[in-house]
């Protein structure tokens, strides 16, 4: 795999015109779909054109810009004059489950939570020869990365406030449904750490939900995050008659959404007014990576999302005449294979070197504050790249409730729901009124559906201390670690039965 570094100019691709149609149902509903330049409000469906921007340069200056390039999945919009409103009491009863990946509130939860983490096959991608090991893998990688973890939390107060963070925006969602007069039920489900999704079901069922709209709070679809919780659901439904049974719509991604790039750029926009100089400022772009396989061998839209939701926050500013520098790139990346690229640490390094003295970082793919924003970025990053020259740092919120943020989710619930648009507010024409939809099968199907294996992310062996090299020599590692892991299971002595880990697993 050739894993050179593209040259950095933006590159715009025109979009398809309408050359077919079809029918796609949409929660029991049929409309007619096509791919169109336009979008008007009489448009149905559109189909996502797998186009972006190219490049993983350092700094780019604006350029135009395609304004609305879909995402996979349904776009749905309709006249809300044409349709009737249904009811909404009686034996309606409207749910509206927020998924997230949850964080250990406690350091006493940090192993565990690193558990369930490094469990999940689509976090780590183990070879069918080996997938009988991936929880003793898990076990193993969880200790011993627990007391680093453990160090960062306790930095951050001792756990992560994701969980509070995300009750509080259930609750002002609850409240802005119900202001548009949906009364809808808003629950909270976590992939890794409680309230479980499992919980979140549950609860669900107990409250006679028929109507289920679920909405992961990840503005950009990606395997490992979304992908893993509809992976969940799936399993969850498909055990389940009440589950079977119940109508329920998924939005995979809603980065696309004006109320989103609205929010986001009113955050920007403020903060740059912080620096002596706003318009000197680089507006750093720092997205959570996946692994670089994910995207070019198994299909996830991660990459193509996130580097137009980008586009789309600056042309939202140039439209405020804000026309700064920006730069995106990807941190948290774990383990030997390659990510998603550029790197932030490497490209805090190479702003510096370049003589940029003024950065404003931008949680892009978060909505909560959590280890990543607090410790991460508002730590280790903020002292490297006060180490690499530059002099004035600053850092965007994550959007928590933002009012805006939060009365869109609001409004990408109402389209989803059937009769698309007759249950929104009013000026219904004056809102962009795009939401992708789709069954948890139907988005499945179209999201990595094969769980085709991944590639190895370089195919040079290489000795020394090149990134080829090192990627090789953590290889070796893993292998040999596998190597112990067999003979543990298989012969029931060792190291780790010794400690009392592996006994878990009998």
């Amino acid at each position: 795999m050739n894993t050179a570094t593209p040259s950095p100019v933006k590159m715009l691709l025109p979009r398809a015109t309408c050359t077919s149609q079809r029918i796609c149902c949409v929660s029991g509903f049929q409309v007619d779909a096509c791919r169109s330049s336009s979008l008007s409000k009489n448009l149905v469906v559109a189909a996502k054109d797998s186009i972006g921007w190219c490049g993983t340069s350092s700094v780019y200056s604006k350029q135009p810009l395609n304004r609305f390039l879909l995402p996979t999945g349904a776009l749905v919009t309709s006249k809300s004059q044409d349709i009737p409103v249904p009811p909404l009491v009686g034996d309606e009863k409207i749910g509206v489950l927020l998924l997230n990946l949850g964080g250990p509130e406690t350091l006493e939860d940090v192993q565990p939570f690193l558990f369930n983490l490094f469990a999940d096959p689509d976090i780590i991608r183990l070879p069918r020869l080996f997938r009988f090991l991936q929880k003793p893998l898990a076990q193993f990688i969880s200790v011993v990365r627990a007391p680093k973890s453990k160090e960062g939390y306790a930095s951050i107060g001792g756990g992560s406030p994701l969980r509070q963070i995300t009750d509080a925006q259930a609750e002002e969602l609850r409240k802005s449904l119900w202001g548009k007069q949906v009364p809808a039920k808003v629950y909270v489900g976590m992939r890794y750490w409680h309230p479980f999704t499992e919980e979140a079901i549950e609860q669900i069922k107990r409250d006679g939900i028929t109507k289920l709209v679920v909405l992961p709070l990840y503005p950009q679809f990606s395997i490992s995050t979304s992908g893993s919780s509809l992976r969940l659901l799936e399993s969850i439904f498909r055990e389940d008659e009440y589950l079977v049974n119940m109508q329920h719509t998924v939005i995979p991604s809603w980065y696309q959404r004006e109320g989103y790039i609205k929010a986001m750029s009113n955050l920007i926009e403020q903060e740059l007014k912080k620096f002596d100089n706003p318009e000197k400022v680089v507006i750093f772009f720092s997205a959570h990576g996946v692994p670089l396989a994910y995207v070019e061998e198994a299909g996830d839209p991660y990459k193509a999302e996130m580097e137009e939701c980008v586009d789309l926050i600056m042309e939202e500013l140039e439209k405020r005449r804000i026309t700064n520098a920006y730069s995106l790139a990807y941190q948290s990346r774990v383990g030997p294979v390659e990510w998603l690229k550029p790197y932030t640490d490497e490209t805090i390094i190479e702003l510096g070197k370049k003589g940029v003295k003024n950065l404003l970082a931008v949680p892009i793919s978060f909505v909560s504050e959590h280890i990543e924003t607090l410790e991460e970025i508002d730590v280790e990053y903020k002292e490297l790249a006060l180490k690499s020259g530059i002099e004035n740092w600053g850092r965007v919120p994550a959007l928590g409730c933002e009012p805006t943020f939060i009365s869109d989710l609001a409004d990408a619930v109402i389209e989803s729901l059937p009769y698309v648009g007759a249950m929104a507010v009013s000026n219904l024409e004056a809102r962009q009124s795009l939401v992708p939809l789709g069954s948890v099968e139907e988005l499945l199907a179209v999201y990595d559906s094969k769980r085709r294996e991944l590639p190895p992310p370089v195919t040079v062996w290489e000795w020394g201390w090149t990134r080829s090299a090192e990627t090789w020599n953590g290889r070796a590692a893993m292998l040999a670690v596998l190597v112990l892991l067999v003979l543990e299971v298989t012969t029931g002595e060792g190291f780790l039965h010794q400690w009392g880990i592996l006994p878990l697993f009998h």
